[in-house]
């Protein structure tokens, strides 16, 4: 049947609806802060088949995941197997769709009079779920064995009965078990609201309504892409982007490349050129590439748009078995997410050739700072796992932002107070980095310091980051944004800078560890930025004094603790050669 366009409309803005209250009840009731505070989580509704319906994209890298998961269990289990009240899950990169083995993605069947029309699903990350150090976020992993505990797409509850030993071998399997498994149990409630929403939905609209509008959505968002894309002049595109390395061969950058032919309504992108499968877990998956290849197409289409199963159609990959894109098993993945940044920002450089009026210098990419121990005040075990970016480019008309994640990362960075309050450490300082955004007409955001006292007993601490000697690159002359840094107790004896990619360094009571995130890459020449702006930035201490006059020639005076532009002098020194 077809759906009148009103109704259209109105079902996909209650599926919208649906999706983002299953995700904002699973952000108040997770036990873990890294679902809590930094909501690294994504909800999504799925057809029989898979297909997204609808998603609330938080993490955009989510987005090919979910179809990947829905795969690995309708492989698994006949449709005489699924009930209601059932309830799947899987963490496994190569049998389902997770990212890594943090990543426990719930499936739970919709049924509709005894029907069974769909799923609803969410994937959040897991404070810990085993391997040799506290996070599972292991760089130095040489396969997916020493990753943590993998779950194939299993049953975890059936006709709403829970499996208590599953519960038993995850907890058993974690050195958090009472976050593990309550985020679980809280991520089958959401799946749970999602499901009675939908249900309410077919109530009052109809089966038929509604299943009939899906393929209508499908080809909504579909056609609104390729009428974007038809826009666009055909030709290639080329970007390439490098990691700072996989963990082990830390001398080696890894190497991003991507080439976008564009033909009429088609995008072909090919990641052939991207170097092979790392020996450390720097890895993707060709669900993951395609996921940043829907986020781009988002970016550049409306960032509005609708995302399900039409946004996926118009993608078409080609990617070579062996490569860090599309590793072998057991390849090892669990430090992904600085590889998808770099693939990101390399789609966004070819992107960038074909649709020359988006353009956008490169971000800080994202990092994890990952403290584990066993707190003397609760006797329990503990892992303290952050999310942070630092600055995001300088993009065509905007200056970046500071202080944040980007790109596939929309994580947030959990609170000051959260962190004392859960975790055996303290904040000596959280503060932007002046100077730390790259110069350019359009300037990029800063990076942040966050500094780190450890407490009551011995931690151990890996960072999962990038960028430290790869910086973000700037474009159109803009400069590059500053490299990162991570130092181990700065200023005192014993003072040592680790690479980005590093596990389990043992701190003990008193140890400080200072992070500092990478700025944004600047757009356009710094010359052609409005002297204003810069004494903006000056007053706000984004750009020094110095900075200003070196890099901007912008030259300013101090008065009554004030900055002033000189304009004579900033007029003479910018018509300098």
């Amino acid at each position: 049947m077809n759906v009148d366009p009103v109704t259209l409309q109105v079902i996909q803005a209650r599926l919208a609806g649906i999706v983002q209250e299953m995700q904002n009840s699973l952000f108040r009731t997770g036990y873990s802060t890294i679902i809590r505070e930094s909501q690294d989580a994504s909800c999504a509704i799925l057809n029989r088949q898979g297909e997204v319906v609808a998603q609330h994209v938080v993490l955009p890298l989510h987005m090919g995941a979910f179809p990947a998961c829905a795969a690995g269990i309708l492989k698994n289990y006949s449709a005489g197997e699924i009930h209601q009240g059932d309830a799947f899950i899987t963490n496994h990169p190569y049998l389902g769709g997770s990212p890594h083995a943090p990543d426990m993605a719930v499936l739970s069947p919709i049924f509709f009079h005894d029907e069974w029309v769909g799923f609803a699903a969410n994937l959040a990350h897991k404070s810990d779920i085993g391997g040799p150090v506290p996070g599972s976020c292991w760089s130095q992993a040489r396969e997916i064995y020493q990753e943590g505990l993998h779950v194939p797409p299993i049953k975890f509850v059936h006709q709403y009965q829970t499996s208590k030993d599953i519960e038993a071998v995850l907890g058993a399997n974690s050195r958090t078990p009472e976050l593990v498994v309550g985020d679980l149990r809280r991520q089958v409630g959401a799946a749970r609201l999602g499901e009675n929403r939908f249900q309410e939905m077919m109530e009052r609209y109809g089966k038929e309504t509604i299943l009939s509008s899906f393929e209508q959505l499908f080809a909504l968002t579909e056609a609104k892409v390729r009428a974007e894309i038809a826009s666009w002049p055909d030709g290639v595109g080329e970007g390439e982007r490098f990691v700072d390395s996989d963990g082990i061969d830390l001398d080696t950058p890894v190497r991003l490349h991507v080439r976008i032919e564009k033909k009429g309504q088609d995008l072909l992108f090919d990641f052939t050129g991207c170097a092979g499968q790392t020996k450390g877990p720097a890895n993707i998956r060709p669900t993951i590439v395609r996921a940043a290849c829907c986020y781009l197409l988002t970016c550049l289409v409306d960032p509005a748009l609708a995302i399900n199963y039409g946004l996926a159609k118009v993608i078409n990959i080609k990617v070579r078995e062996g490569s860090v894109v599309n590793p072998r098993f057991p390849a090892p993945v669990n430090t992904y997410n600085p590889t998808v940044h770099a693939l990101v920002e390399s789609l966004l450089e070819a992107s960038s050739q074909i649709t020359p009026h988006k353009k956008v210098g490169d971000g800080c990419s994202s990092r994890s700072i990952i403290i584990g121990g066993r707190s003397n005040k609760t006797g329990k075990g503990y892992v303290q796992y952050e999310i942070f970016g630092g600055g995001s480019g300088g993009r065509s008309g905007k200056d970046g932002v500071s202080g944040t994640n980007v790109n596939q990362s929309n994580a947030k960075i959990a609170p000051i107070e959260i962190i004392e309050s859960e975790f055996s450490t303290r904040l000596l300082r959280f503060e932007l980095i002046p100077d730390s955004g790259g110069p350019g007409t359009f300037r990029g955001g800063l990076g942040f310091v966050r500094e780190y006292e450890v407490l009551d007993n011995d931690a151990r601490f890996s960072l999962r980051s990038t960028k430290h000697t790869v910086a973000p690159k700037g474009i159109d002359g803009g400069g590059n944004g500053k490299t990162g840094h991570c130092t181990l107790n700065p200023g005192k004896p014993g003072e040592r800078g680790i690479p980005s990619r590093f596990s389990d360094h043992v701190l003990h009571p008193g140890d400080v560890f200072s992070l500092e995130t990478p700025g944004g890459g600047g757009l356009g020449d710094p010359l052609q930025r409005d002297p204003q702006r810069v004494l903006s930035d000056m007053r706000n201490g984004y750009v020094t004094r110095e900075k200003a006059r070196e890099v901007y020639r912008v030259a300013v005076d101090e008065r009554d603790s004030d900055f002033i532009l000189n304009e004579s002098e900033t007029r003479a020194l910018r018509s300098q050669t």
